[in-house]
């Protein structure tokens, strides 16, 4: 067991990390991925706790605190209506199920439209994580 681990350890030395400095001529110096510049279409899915008011988009939380679009008091009036008075964003979080979520169905709608690659956005700036 020891040499193999001595191996691995001499390997991981051979292999050079290209190192990157937080500024926009460093990240801006990564080569891409050949298959990203082959890739004509791509699909970034955002999809979370907003989901369940299923109103506006994923500003949902921002526009209903009236921080995003103080012209649309759409948001909040939505809130008004339909939800009783000091309910929290938080409170939407035990109503995302995903009942309906058919990954199979996904896939082949992805597929379908010619897209090459799909990111799902996992936290939005609303805090929640999927």
């Amino acid at each position: 067991m020891l040499p193999f681990a001595w191996i691995l350890l001499l390997a991981a030395n051979v292999v050079a990390v290209d190192e990157y400095k937080p500024t926009w001529i460093s990240l801006d110096a990564r080569p891409l991925p050949p298959w990203y510049d082959e890739a004509k279409i791509g699909i970034f899915l955002h999809w979370g706790v907003f989901s369940v008011p299923s109103y506006v988009s994923e500003w949902f939380w921002w526009y209903w605190l009236g921080q995003g679009a103080p012209w649309d008091p759409l948001p909040a009036l939505f809130m008004k209506v339909n939800y009783r008075p000091g309910f929290t964003y938080p409170e939407f979080a035990k109503d995302f199920t995903c009942e309906f979520f058919n990954p199979d169905e996904w896939a082949a709608l992805f597929e379908k439209s010619g897209a090459r690659y799909v990111v799902l956005t996992t936290k939005h700036h609303e805090g929640f994580t999927l």
